[in-house]
């Protein structure tokens, strides 16, 4: 498949967990065709990743990466090859802390995640899709064990951008007053590791966004707060991130949100006041000025 992407712009609109579902990937490839959505995070090992594959290969203009699994999902190796990741189910465990920890003081765990790594990759590599950038489920990509897994392979694999989950303060602007104080509070406890993150990027030579805005908001992006949150999006290099999900034969039993709340990002995708006021914040952002 030939890579006939468009220059990125300089606001990217993507959805994660590609793959997980049919109803992830119908909302993924109506918001492509008819919204404003640019770019999807596949999930190689998702109950659904063949048929977002189909329907990536049907849509050359959309942007695919990798969403990176190693917590909460269905791993690419056999359990049997991973047990240090994987929980009595053959899933990969779902505590974030409790697998942090793993990874950085359990030498097993940390061969068998450089293994699940690689796999992932390979199967990625596998559907003939073009590489756009690398992502973390549940953002384990900021692990610093993680991060390391994903060095030792990146240039065989030919990654070229990685996300770095930074939210800006001005993207609470307007938010209720709870959500800024958790949200503030979390992003000075991440400093220190964002910013080992963007050093050990450009040292590698890869990559990044300087801000994802959303991330506060995962899991109510309705119309009104993406609104809230373009009006205020910094004008440095970012990303916009959803969860979409068609309402529609909705196998709720496999996605993390509910019907309700997965339909309405896939709303906001599709509303033409969205589409309207994320144009002007581009343009604003092209032209470097501040909301």
């Amino acid at each position: 498949m030939g890579d006939t992407r468009a220059p990125r712009p300089r606001v990217t609109v993507t959805a994660d967990d590609f793959g997980l579902a049919v109803s992830v990937n119908e909302a993924v490839e109506i918001a492509h065709g008819g919204g404003i959505l640019d770019a999807a995070s596949l999930m190689v090992a998702g109950a659904a990743a063949s048929d977002a594959v189909d329907r990536a290969r049907r849509l050359p203009t959309l942007r695919v990466g990798l969403h990176l699994v190693v917590v909460d999902g269905r791993p690419t190796l056999p359990a049997a090859d991973i047990p240090a990741l994987v929980d009595d189910r053959g899933r990969l465990r779902a505590g974030l802390f409790g697998a942090g920890v793993r990874f950085f003081c359990d030498p097993r765990a940390r061969r068998q995640l450089l293994d699940e790594v690689r796999a992932q990759f390979e199967a990625f590599r596998a559907t003939g899709l073009p590489l756009d950038h690398v992502d973390g489920h549940r953002h384990m990509h900021l692990h610093p064990t993680v991060l390391s897994a994903i060095l030792r392979v990146a240039r065989e694999f030919g990654v070229h951008a990685i996300r770095v989950p930074h939210e800006p303060l001005r993207a609470l602007k307007g938010a209720p007053f709870f959500q800024r104080l958790r949200t503030a509070g979390t992003i000075v406890l991440l400093a220190p590791w964002l910013a080992l993150m963007r050093w050990r990027l450009r040292r590698a030579g890869i990559a990044s966004n300087e801000y994802v805005v959303g991330l506060s908001d995962t899991g109510a992006m309705s119309e009104d707060a993406v609104l809230r949150l373009i009006a205020h999006l910094p004008s440095g290099a970012t990303e916009l991130y959803f969860h979409p999900a068609v309402a529609g034969g909705f196998d709720s039993h496999s996605l993390p949100q509910t019907a309700a709340r997965h339909a309405a990002e896939l709303g906001a995708l599709l509303s033409p006041r969205v589409r309207s006021a994320l144009q002007a914040a581009r343009e604003r952002c092209a032209s470097g000025a501040e909301a």
